[in-house]
């Protein structure tokens, strides 16, 4: 495969141009995807509060996903952040400099704005499914708070203030022992997964709790770090990974 020719255009999801751009993670070229669908729902309603979801302007994966903490669905806390959910360049676009374009453009909307910094969801190690934070490090991003379970926050302070998790975030325990999965619709790969989970622990007799944060006060009131995705067993946060993988479905009930 040819490698994409470098393309600076980058295009800004908006009201009016929502239902027809797509939403970068899963291209469909006829059919809907359902998690997309419910993905494009969910951003229908984040767009009118300052939400930012900006796109390589081609049928790639490259984009970057950012809201102001204050209506960002998360249980974070903190003045005048942007809170960044996603930054993904994937496929034959890697290594061709879209990511830092992208990490400048939400630095410098950042500035612009006003705002005191920007923050991340990350970890003492790299974990699947949060974004490169070497990378984030390399902008001046650093650990400015912890939650347990080897996940941190990280930040880019522009005036010395810092965000922090919510206490209810760094519990991480809840009174029900089976199964439990908070879930949002933020990532287009949630839907899929509800299901995969869904016909496994009916095929095996697993007893499982699916709750949908539908809501950004119960985002906020969560007992566990999150991004799009939290799960529970035994009483016991486990993981903010999605299972696509059911092996690691597997690996967590083992417990």
């Amino acid at each position: 495969m040819e490698d994409a020719p470098l393309n600076t255009g980058f295009i800004n999801l908006t009201a009016d141009n929502l239902a027809s751009e797509h939403l970068c993670c899963i291209i469909r070229r006829r059919a809907p995807h359902p998690g997309v669908e419910a993905k494009r729902q969910w951003l229908s309603g984040r767009l009118r509060e300052g939400h930012v979801f900006r796109k390589l302007n081609a049928r790639e994966v490259v984009f970057i996903e950012y809201a102001p903490l204050e209506t960002a669905w998360v249980p974070i806390l903190g003045d005048n952040y942007y809170y960044i959910y996603c930054l993904w360049v994937s496929g034959r676009c890697k290594g061709k400099g879209y990511g830092r374009l992208l990490m400048e453009y939400c630095l410098a909307d950042a500035r612009e704005k006003g705002k005191s910094g920007v923050c991340m969801l990350g970890a003492e190690k790299q974990k699947a499914w949060l974004a490169d934070q070497s990378f984030a490090k390399k902008f001046g991003f650093e650990a400015v708070d912890a939650a347990g379970h080897g996940y941190e926050l990280l930040a880019l302070s522009f005036d010395g203030t810092t965000p922090r998790f919510a206490p209810n975030a760094k519990r991480g325990k809840i009174e029900s022992r089976e199964l439990t999965i908070y879930y949002d619709m933020q990532c287009p790969f949630v839907h899929q997964n509800i299901e995969i989970i869904k016909e496994y622990c009916e095929e095996n007799d697993v007893p499982v709790s699916l709750l949908r944060v539908d809501t950004l006060q119960k985002a906020k009131e969560l007992p566990c770090v999150f991004n799009n995705w939290g799960v529970f067993y035994k009483g016991n946060f486990e993981t903010v990974n999605l299972l696509l993988d059911i092996a690691n479905l597997k690996r967590i009930l083992k417990k």
